[in-house]
């Protein structure tokens, strides 16, 4: 009986001991996989920032707050179609950068297709990629970095400028109880195009083109991420936009458009954090939790069955061995 139930327990420890591996090394990087059909929104600000006013000879003012609100929807039904072409998950975001001055009116709005795989977020090149209505093709990430972030540079895709360039790691911080990994990219002054929405009515690219004046632009853009989920729990960019020369700006060299340090709003920021202790505990279960258990589980059941084994083994004391008994 005992051999038996060595036996048993000893399937049992080889069982447990390869379910470790597989489950971190097989199921966790197929199972781990952003949803096709999410939504999320965030709301930035920039406080005491400099913009341009279009109504008074174009002139640059400063204005106690710009806010800009940023939405990802996930368009599943894209999302299908393109899987049938690729041969995996794939999730389809629409995007929407949507910029609003102190009056409340729209000082611009520049929408993206970002398309990617669910499970390694490595960018998927399908018709629809796209900034502002204009094809990309990007390289790297946007949005969000892998699920187990390295300490390492990513390349990452800068809307404005359609092209990506590395984001440098910088170090690990503590940010409101959660570790994360600080990356920074800086984007030089670059000439950009001009947003196909305009904020007044009757200025269109095409128009501003003819008068010989540029749009250029430059960025810090700061990132602090958690790397077991990938998520960014906090965004900022140091960001300053700029018109230069041709005859819209009244023989002046260059009009400064935007400057400001835009932040995450603070309930947006509590709530991102939340979100990612949340979703951190899901991957620690699956990449540390649980394979570690597996595996303790398993070298235990084996001593276990080990011991039994031993002890089925030993033998049976003989008669001469027994001791004698004693009557009364």
């Amino acid at each position: 009986m005992r051999r038996k139930t060595s036996l048993v327990l000893l399937a049992l420890a080889v069982f447990f001991a390869a379910l470790s591996p597989l489950l971190r090394w097989y199921a966790f990087p197929r199972l781990a996989k952003i949803p096709a059909n999410q939504y999320q929104d965030m709301v930035l600000e920039a406080r005491d920032a400099t913009l341009i006013d279009y109504t008074d000879g174009m002139k640059e003012k400063k204005v106690p707050k710009v806010t800009i609100v940023q939405t990802l929807k996930g368009n599943v039904e894209a999302s299908e179609k393109i899987e049938k072409t690729v041969g995996k998950d794939v999730v389809v975001w629409d995007g929407l950068s949507y910029v609003v001055g102190p009056d409340g009116k729209m000082v611009s709005k520049i929408p993206e297709r970002y398309i990617f795989d669910a499970h390694t977020q490595d960018p998927v090149h399908a018709t629809g990629e796209s900034v502002d209505g204009d094809p990309v093709k990007r390289v790297g990430i946007e949005f969000k970095w892998p699920f187990l972030t390295e300490k390492r540079d990513y390349q990452y895709f800068d809307a404005q400028a359609r092209t990506s360039a590395p984001i440098h790691y910088k170090g690990t911080q503590n940010f409101r109880g959660v570790d994360v990994y600080y990356f920074e990219q800086t984007i030089p002054w670059t000439k950009v195009s001009f947003p196909k929405t305009m904020p007044v009515q009757g200025i269109t690219p095409a128009s501003l083109a003819k008068t010989g004046t540029t749009r250029w632009y430059t960025t810090v853009r700061k990132f602090w991420v958690e790397p077991l989920t990938g998520a960014p729990v906090y965004g900022e960019e140091l960001h300053k936009e700029e018109l230069r020369g041709g005859t819209l700006l009244g023989g002046r060299d260059k009009v400064t458009v935007f400057a400001g340090d835009v932040k995450m709003r603070e309930d947006y920021i509590r709530h991102t954090v939340d979100l990612v202790k949340s979703n951190r505990t899901l991957v620690l279960l699956m990449t540390s939790y649980l394979p570690w258990g597996f595996l303790s589980l398993g070298l235990l059941l084996l001593a276990l069955s080990l011991w039994l084994e031993a002890r089925s083994r030993r033998p049976a004391p003989t008669k001469a061995e027994e001791p004698e008994r004693v009557t009364a």
